[in-house]
C-alpha cells in the first residue's frame, strides 16, 4: 500500500467509527450525548482518531512506530514559551476581542462566568487525564506528518483543519451537544485557523503531542471567556454569527496568516 492509501483509509475509518458511534448515541441517549446508555459509544467516537491511528501505525509500520507515536504524548521538554503559548493563545484572542468590541460599540461584550483559575485547572486536568489524546494522536500525531510529506506543513495544516471540522459535523444536529444548531461554516473557518496554530506549535516543539493536547484543552476551556457561539436552528450551513464570533475569526486568521507564512519558509516544509 502507498503512503497515500493508508492516509485516505485512516480518514475514512475514523469518520465511519465516529459518526456511527455518535448517531447510535443520539438514539440511545436523546438530548444527552456523553451520558446515559450511549456514553461509552460517544467517547468511542471521540477517541476514534487515536485508536484508528494506532491500529494503522501498527499494521503498516510495526510496534516500534506505535511506541514512537505514543512517546509523543509525553514529550514535555520544550521551551517554557510554548507552554505559555498553548495555555494563553485563545485567552489572549478572546481578551483582545473584548477590547475591540468595546472600542467598536462602546459596550463590553458578555463575559463568561467561570473564574480564570477554574479554566486553567480544567485545561491542565483534561490534558493530564488524556482527554485530548484521542484526537491529537490521530490528527497531529498520524495525519499531519503524512499530509505534510505531500503538500508541506502549511498546506497540510489547512487541509487537516477542514477535515477536523467536518469530523465534528454530526454534533451540530445531535440534541444536547455543545454545538447543536450553531453555524457549521463559521465553525469550519475557526477550526481551520486553529489547526494552523496547532501545526505551528507541533513543529516548534519537535512534534510534542503533549503541547498540542494542552493547546486543544485550553481552547476548549477558555473560548467562553467571551462567548461567541450562537445557536441558529435551521441555519447550520449559513454564515451566521455574532460580532464577537466574527472578531474572533478575524484575529484567529491574523495569527494563522503569520504561522502559515513561517511554515511556508524553505526548510520548514515537513512536520517533525
Amino acid at each position: 500500500m502507498t503512503r497515500r492509501a493508508p492516509l485516505l483509509l485512516f480518514f475514512g475509518a475514523t469518520f465511519a467509527v465516529t459518526w456511527t458511534a455518535w448517531l447510535v448515541t443520539a438514539a440511545l441517549s436523546p438530548g444527552a450525548p456523553g451520558r446515559g446508555p450511549g456514553a461509552i459509544l460517544f467517547y468511542l467516537g471521540v477517541f476514534a482518531p487515536g485508536v484508528v491511528a494506532l491500529l494503522f501505525t501498527w499494521r503498516t509500520e510495526g510496534g516500534a512506530s506505535v511506541r514512537a507515536l505514543l512517546a509523543r504524548l509525553f514529550r514535555w521538554e520544550v521551551a517554557a514559551r510554548w507552554y505559555v503559548f498553548a495555555l494563553g493563545y485563545m485567552a489572549a484572542i478572546k481578551l483582545l476581542v473584548a477590547v475591540m468590541h468595546r472600542v467598536m460599540t462602546g459596550e463590553w461584550p458578555r463575559f463568561g462566568s467561570a473564574p480564570w483559575y477554574l479554566m486553567l485547572a480544567a485545561a491542565v486536568f483534561s490534558t493530564v487525564t488524556g482527554g485530548q489524546a484521542g484526537e491529537e494522536l490521530g490528527w497531529r500525531g498520524y495525519a499531519l506528518p503524512r499530509l505534510a510529506e505531500r503538500v508541506g506543513l502549511a498546506g497540510a495544516s489547512v487541509i487537516l483543519g477542514a477535515i477536523w471540522a467536518l469530523w465534528h459535523l454530526p454534533l451540530f444536529f445531535i440534541a444536547g451537544a455543545d454545538t447543536t444548531g450553531q453555524s457549521f461554516l463559521v465553525y469550519l473557518i475557526q477550526v481551520t485557523a486553529l489547526s494552523v496554530a496547532m501545526a505551528w506549535l507541533f513543529h516548534n516543539t519537535g512534534g510534542s503531542l503533549l503541547l498540542t493536547m494542552l493547546l486543544h484543552a485550553a481552547i476548549n476551556n477558555t473560548k467562553d471567556i467571551v462567548p461567541s457561539a450562537v445557536a441558529t436552528p435551521g441555519r447550520v450551513f449559513t454564515l451566521s454569527g455574532s460580532l464577537v464570533a466574527w472578531l474572533t475569526l478575524g484575529l484567529l486568521w491574523v495569527g494563522a496568516a503569520y504561522f502559515l507564512t513561517r511554515m511556508a519558509r524553505p526548510g520548514v516544509g515537513r512536520a517533525p
